[in-house]
């Protein structure tokens, strides 16, 4: 007669799966992990701010002007009455926007500018010399003139902010191309008569691609803070448009008796510059191979 046998193997939760052999990316880049998460939850508040909150970030009530944090209220209201947690809510909006699209358009530019000039010399003379002299004028004061000359829009912060990037990503790419076109297999490509266009696809480009991932993360970092400072010195977005900077700028008068409007934008500012600069770092750590084997 069989006996039948029952079997005592349990199934793994879903905690367990997440912490063993599914976890063990979260294990190897908690960092990544960790800012990838905290920027997605910002990234869906300022997408989906309309149903986060009822209030208008630019209506006026000044019956409820300076109000305390309340179940109404989160974060109080400011001067004018108008809702703080509303206000910092959409101002995340600016930011993240300012941020990626600064990494992007300075990235993509700075690569052209550093494939060029690391692979045709006359390129390198005349154009990095005009990035050294980009790179010798403190981004704070060319970012200021140039919003002085050009107005006060999100487009142009995003410009003001994006040129002194420029020469970074140029130089980065640029040294990369140098060392990587005096690699062998670089030679004997070029031995074997492979084009210019096809060296450059196949064997020099790849080689820039992690880096510039790396230094977009800290482009956008970059950008946030300059964006919140121009704002906070009336350079940046328009006093209708809520950003972290302005609503800082406009509470700091009345900090010992609303200190919310200050610290509020300031602690969402420094968390998202923060998680930015943990994705960077996980990402370092990620697409560096010889951290990879270490950690094996």
């Amino acid at each position: 007669m069989a006996i039948s046998t029952v079997s005592t193997t349990r199934t793994p939760s879903r905690f367990r799966l997440l912490l063993g052999e599914g976890g063990t990316f979260t294990r190897r880049n908690p960092t990544l992990v960790a800012g990838g998460v905290i920027i997605s939850f910002l990234a869906l508040l300022a997408i989906f701010a309309p149903l986060v909150t009822r209030y208008d970030p630019i209506a006026l009530d000044v019956v409820n002007r300076l109000k305390a944090p309340s179940s109404e209220h989160l974060f109080g209201t400011d001067m004018m009455g108008r809702d703080l947690f509303s206000r910092v809510i959409y101002g995340s909006r600016v930011s993240l926007m300012v941020g990626l699209s600064v990494a992007a358009i300075a990235t993509a530019i700075g690569l052209v500018i550093g494939l060029a000039a690391g692979l045709v010399r006359w390129v390198d003379v005349v154009v990095m010399r005009v990035m050294d002299g980009l790179m010798a004028i403190p981004s704070v004061l060319l970012a200021i003139a140039f919003m002085a000359l050009a107005g006060s829009s999100i487009r142009n912060i995003i410009i003001a902010i994006t040129i002194p990037e420029i020469p970074r990503v140029a130089r980065l790419v640029r040294g990369i191309v140098m060392s990587v076109r005096e690699q062998p297999f670089v030679e004997a490509a070029i031995a074997a008569g492979t084009k210019d266009i096809p060296l450059l696809r196949r064997h020099i480009l790849p080689s820039t691609i992690n880096p510039l991932i790396v230094q977009a993360t800290y482009i956008s970092a970059s950008a946030i803070i300059s964006e919140a400072y121009l704002s906070f010195l009336g350079a940046g977005t328009p006093p209708e448009i809520p950003s972290w900077g302005n609503i800082v700028a406009e509470g700091r008068a009345l900090f010992t008796i609303a200190p919310g409007a200050v610290l509020f934008p300031s602690i969402f500012l420094a968390l998202t510059v923060l998680a930015v600069n943990m994705l960077g770092d996980g990402l370092r750590d990620r697409l560096d191979p010889q951290m990879q084997r270490s950690l094996r």
